[in-house]
């Protein structure tokens, strides 16, 4: 009997958002398109989460002329993106207009699979966005953020499903964002959906427990007929398990995907390298994390944690944030830690903390969330808080968006002739601010991407080092020890040097001005012997006379 899986590769998409922060440009996935194209993947995830925002803040590309040259290079797999619902790829809920506008466009641009969800798994918030989707004649992906606590039980994620089934879906996604999901819970949930509903089941789990390859082999025992994975060289830690090993561990079985290992094997070497350019981007935080089964929080959360802390020069702090962020969690009902609640949950723990007093400062974005602005909470809400909070101002109790006006017209005015398509308008609306200096750069012909660092060489260290320069150390200053790992050199610029370094684990940049040039003697003046002929002598001196010739 067979029962093959079906494979998603997200390395166009969330494995390098994951690993590289988003920066993989479009020049470097073009060239491997046709061997993509040629696996037999279910689909390739190539657009929406983060990478339209890096596309137009970092890599100065559109990210809608991106969508067009990977739906021409790409002609046999289904592309697929991740949609916010109703936030679709913004920070914010928009109007229904806007949200169908974008949807349109996007499945006109390429786009066959839009996985859909929601921060707070409320369904409301994706109404509009998958009628829009059935709309287009393409596959409509309700999505379960997955995520544990005392309100999230099987039976609630069942419920849910169920009602996205009768909001048209094709399928259901399981969308473990944090590493949260283990091997029996996974078995558990995916059994209890396929006793209630009629769909395909997708999971998609990230490794930063280290759990994932084990939790997708009990979804696919229990069920579940797509898995999520990345090629080898952008897979594990914080993104997705590797697509060679899944291929390699189904081979043989009931379960075998079909796919050729190795031409995987090609693709694999070939982001090897490509990984290499983006190294400025690598993040010790990307590794794989078992303190996410404790304090629930993602591996990308941390790392953004740190940096606000470290800001703040309260590093020290760091395990007192990660200890709050349960309790404000549940005094906001527990929503999953996904965008944007991530951000809300984790900034105002930052802010009890630096404080000493819990809400001492509570952060515009919360108010929001306890009026009722992102939806309704999975639980029940600290009254307390929500009182301190709003005070009598009245709360949202139905769909956020049905509040908003339509925003369409407007934003075509306010753009103006910067924009050349709907889709610059859309491009406008999801960033406003980035997205207009994105079509002002655009229209002067100044679009200009990040400067990428040179790949150190071997060692870790840029030619500005030498064979033999060390590159860790131990400093001792006024008593205190630091342990300070050189991890790489960036390039020389008005006479200004920049160094990346680890110290005491925590990555910094520092900027060198040399205030004077070290010269030195005659003898590190001496040219050596490097070519057949050449001579060299023992000590200084000047040549007087040649007494031989070619030949002697």
């Amino acid at each position: 009997m067979s029962n093959k899986i079906f494979v998603t590769d997200t390395i166009l998409r969330d494995a390098h958002q994951s690993l590289l922060a988003t920066r993989m440009r479009t020049e470097d996935m073009l060239p491997i398109c046709d061997k993509l194209d040629k696996v037999g993947y279910w689909s390739l995830e190539v657009w929406g989460g983060a990478t339209f925002d890096a596309c137009v803040r970092f890599l100065k590309e559109d990210p809608w002329e991106r969508l067009r040259q990977l739906r021409a290079a790409l002609p046999n797999t289904r592309l697929q993106m991740l949609l916010r619902g109703q936030n679709l790829l913004g920070y914010r809920h928009y109007s229904d207009d806007v949200v169908k506008a974008f949807v349109a466009k996007a499945a006109v641009n390429g786009i066959d699979v839009f996985r859909i969800f929601d921060a707070m798994n409320d369904v409301r918030n994706l109404r509009v966005a998958i009628e829009a989707v059935k709309a287009a004649g393409k596959h409509a992906q309700g999505t379960i953020a997955y995520t544990t606590s005392p309100v999230h039980t099987t039976e609630a994620f069942v419920a849910q499903a169920k009602q996205m089934e009768a909001m048209g879906c094709d399928s259901v996604a399981i969308k473990d964002m944090a590493g949260l999901l283990t091997p029996y819970a996974t078995g558990e949930l995916v059994k209890a959906l396929k006793a209630e509903i009629g769909l395909p089941i997708f999971i998609h789990s990230h490794d930063t427990a280290g759990l994932a390859a084990m939790c997708q082999l009990k979804a696919i025992e229990n069920g579940a007929s797509h898995i999520d994975t990345a090629i080898s060289s952008f897979a594990w830690g914080t993104s997705h398990p590797g697509t060679e090993s899944m291929v390699a561990a189904l081979k043989g079985s009931e379960y075998d995907t079909g796919l050729d290992l190795a031409l995987l094997q090609e693709i694999g070497l070939y982001f090897y390298a490509v990984r290499k350019k983006y190294h400025q981007f690598e993040s010790e935080f990307t590794a794989v994390d078992t303190r996410v089964q404790v304090n629930q929080v993602p591996g990308g959360m941390i790392s953004n944690l740190a940096n606000q802390l470290k800001e703040q020069g309260a590093l020290n702090r760091m395990s007192e944030v990660l200890a709050e962020i349960p309790r404000v969690r549940e005094d906001l009902g527990f929503p999953p830690l996904v965008t944007p609640t991530s951000q809300i949950v984790g900034t105002q723990a930052f802010f009890n903390v630096l404080a000493g007093e819990r809400y001492k400062t509570i952060t515009n974005e919360v108010k929001l969330y306890l009026q009722g602005g992102y939806g309704k909470a999975p639980g029940v809400v600290n009254e307390q808080l929500r009182r301190q909070a709003i005070g009598n101002e009245e709360l949202i109790d139905v769909r956020p968006a049905d509040l908003l006006k339509p925003e369409m017209v407007k934003l075509r005015g306010e753009i103006g002739a910067l924009a050349k398509s709907e889709e610059d308008v859309l491009t406008y609306a999801m960033f406003p601010d980035i997205g207009r200096k994105f079509l002002e750069e655009r229209a002067a012909g100044t679009l200009a991407p990040e400067v990428l660092l040179p790949i150190p060489e071997a060692g870790g260290v840029s030619s500005a080092g030498g064979e033999g320069v060390p590159t860790e150390f131990v400093i001792d200053v006024h008593g205190e020890s630091y342990r300070v790992d050189i991890t790489g050199v960036g390039v020389k610029a008005e006479g200004k040097r920049h160094f990346y370094l680890s110290i005491d684990g925590m990555p910094e940049e520092v900027v060198f001005e040399p205030l004077n040039q070290f010269v030195g003697g005659a003898s590190s003046k001496r040219k050596q012997a490097s070519e057949p002929g050449h001579v060299s002598t023992a000590m200084p001196g000047n040549i007087v006379d040649v007494l031989v010739k070619v030949g002697d």
